[in-house]
């Protein structure tokens, strides 16, 4: 049996109707894939991967930049709101694994590898002991970053829109998966998902 797999990676848009203009598009646009999908009747699986993690590590969770700080570090709010990172070779595995299993036939596969759940501060935490270098830490309150979409192009705006929901709001981790969906780690326990540290070891 055939199974289509959109290519929506990233947060799960069924859970992002209160979303933030203009970032609110990129859920609006999914969602409309995805009933396309459902009223046609399509066996499909769709593959919630969270942050991809050579994209959000490296730079400790930085806007506008791969590169990881020398100096200073924003932190979002207090930086203890959980975040899921997820390399993205990893995520490439899962989703061929689900293909054609059962267990995933028109449900949503979340990838949620327990070591890689960590806050913004464990993320810079662990840069610090691989490099030995220790930051500045500039807390930014939620009104001032999203009062910084002013001051920016649409893109960026679209970006504070979705850091804003990550990093503030724990959209990635505030809730229970329920029976329309499953978890990769739990399916594919064997499964050697690519930890943190390993990631940010190649930018030392």
């Amino acid at each position: 049996m055939q199974r289509f797999i959109p290519s929506e990676f990233g947060m799960d848009p069924s859970r992002m109707g209160h979303a933030l203009e203009p970032g609110r598009v990129t859920f609006v646009d999914k969602m409309e894939v995805r009933r396309a999908i459902e009223e046609a009747n399509i066996p499909h699986t769709y593959i919630s991967a969270n942050c991809f993690a050579a994209y959000s590590c490296p730079n400790l969770c930085q806007m506008r930049t791969l590169l990881p700080p020398k100096e200073k570090v924003q932190v979002y709010g207090d930086g203890n709101v959980k975040v899921i990172f997820v390399d993205e070779d990893d995520v490439a595995t899962y989703a061929i694994k689900s293909i054609d299993d059962p267990r995933a036939l028109n449900k949503t596969i979340y990838l949620r590898p327990k070591e890689n759940i960590l806050t913004q501060n464990d993320v810079i935490t662990k840069w610090e002991k691989l490099s030995g270098t220790v930051l500045e830490k500039i807390h930014v309150p939620a009104d001032e970053f999203l009062a910084s979409m002013k001051e920016t192009d649409f893109a960026n705006q679209v970006g504070i829109g979705h850091y804003y929901h990550i990093f503030y709001e724990g959209c990635l981790t505030n809730f229970e998966i329920g029976e329309d969906g499953a978890e990769a780690t739990l399916l594919y326990p064997e499964v050697e998902y690519t930890r943190i540290d390993e990631v940010m070891k190649g930018y030392l």
